[in-house]
């Protein structure tokens, strides 16, 4: 991934100068409703058992539920972080049973599309500056095309782009990297099928969407994986459980770790 120049959206004025942070992965996705949330937890708890120090950063302010689907009643959370009342380091928490370590946002307390470009800039340097404790950092994303999510897309060496056999999901995506890459010449970009009936039928939607962005856009994302539709992802996530360790050897969890193994030779 390039050095890329990206101007916040709440100021056309201000210009901040971005660069892949080398141990950072953002998960990202078109739209809602494609498991991008489970899934980030599933690769945070994969690269722990993988014997590396992993911290899954929930930047999905507005809508945040990673601390919701494990359980958590986090002291501290990126709401507390953002309103200066202490450090983004003291919102960093082990997830007892999983071995990694998570930063929770706070449901409905506002959007990171909102922050001023001070804020937002001084947020980023600060999880550039924690990254460093850290084998593997995942950011996953807020839902949506919006400028600060690209933007915080371009602080990851690698973005994970997820999408579904849905078509609104595959048109999402699709729009997602069409930006991300325009704005951002050189984005390592790569896709997830998830919740996929079985492996033909997400490398026929992997297909289908790679098609489209050689067609379109002249670029080739490569796949990282599908992830086959698995009853015991729902039945983890009622239970607010990580899947891998709640049920390990379910096919979505074997997946999963497979992911995890590949980026992890990256």
């Amino acid at each position: 991934m390039t050095t890329a120049t990206f101007k916040t959206p709440a100021s056309a004025s201000t210009v901040v100068q971005t660069g892949p942070v080398a141990n950072m992965i953002a998960i990202a996705s078109g739209k809602g409703g494609v498991g991008k949330t489970w899934l980030s937890i599933g690769l945070a708890t994969a690269f722990a058992k993988l014997g590396q120090r992993a911290l899954l950063f929930d930047g999905d302010l507005g809508l945040a539920n990673v601390d919701v689907q494990l359980g958590l009643v986090p002291e501290h959370d990126l709401g507390g972080v953002l309103q200066g009342r202490y450090a983004l380091e003291t919102a960093a928490q082990t997830v007892e049973g999983c071995g990694f370590s998570v930063i929770a946002g706070r449901s409905g307390s506002g959007n990171l599309a909102a922050l001023e470009p001070p804020r937002l800039g001084r947020l980023t340097a600060d999880l550039t500056q924690l990254a460093h404790r850290y084998d593997q950092v995942l950011l996953d994303l807020g839902a949506g095309v919006d400028r600060t999510v690209r933007f915080l897309a371009s602080r990851a060496k690698t973005c994970l782009v997820v999408t579904s056999d849905e078509p609104t999901a595959m048109t999402d995506a699709y729009a997602f990297i069409k930006l991300m890459s325009m704005s951002n010449t050189g984005a390592d970009l790569r896709v997830i099928v998830n919740m996929a009936g079985d492996r033909p039928e997400g490398e026929r939607t992997y297909s289908t969407l790679r098609k489209a962005c050689e067609n379109f856009l002249k670029i080739s994302p490569p796949l990282a994986g599908i992830v086959r539709r698995d009853p015991y992802v729902r039945e983890a996530i009622r239970h607010q459980a990580a899947l891998l360790v709640r049920h390990p050897n379910a096919p979505a969890a074997q997946d999963i770790e497979a992911i995890a193994r590949q980026l992890a030779k990256a």
